[in-house]
């Protein structure tokens, strides 16, 4: 006796019925972005052991991540590869965190990607201005890595999450 096929099909919303329709895995992984690779994650940093750190972690739990180490190379970055989230230092060199974030905000292409801020500097000054700058969250270093993952999540909304937690 043969085991009977998966029914792989695409359930489409519409109005107040569901449309069903025969779908492949290619169209199933094209439809579903958490099926279809992993999210793009740019880090932006000027301490290669952080960046090393979070590259590690992040690509752990199936991101993939791309970095910059100043504010010009993280504005390029962000034009050419469009990551579905960046995570930001405030000191940097070649504009600040702060110019980054404006610039972000200022573009349209741009202003939606969310962006975390994860900083040494003084929290008491600086958390409230970068919420205000645009950023969905504010972390002063060392971060608690399973709050960061799921605030990465919850900025990346539904269908994007990942492995379940940080490696020990």
């Amino acid at each position: 006796m043969s085991a009977a096929a998966p029914d792989l099909s695409i359930v489409i919303p519409s109005y107040n019925e569901e449309l069903r329709l025969p779908a492949t895995l290619e169209q199933i992984a094209a439809y579903l972005p958490s099926l279809g690779g992993e999210t793009e994650i740019l880090v932006v940093d000027d301490d290669p052991d952080l960046v090393r750190a979070l590259r590690l972690r992040l690509r752990a739990n199936n991101y993939e991540v791309t970095t910059a180490s100043d504010g010009y190379a993280a504005i390029a970055s962000a034009q050419r590869e469009r990551p579905a989230l960046i995570i930001l230092d405030l000191g940097l060199p070649v504009g600040d965190g702060f110019v980054v974030l404006d610039r972000l905000q200022n573009s349209d292409a741009l202003a939606g990607i969310p962006v975390i801020v994860l900083s040494a500097r003084d929290p008491q000054t600086n958390e409230e201005r970068a919420l205000k700058a645009g950023a969905a969250a504010f972390f002063q270093k060392p971060a608690d890595n399973e709050e960061l993952l799921n605030v990465i999540r919850v900025s990346l909304g539904p269908g994007t999450a990942q492995a379940a937690a940080w490696p020990s």
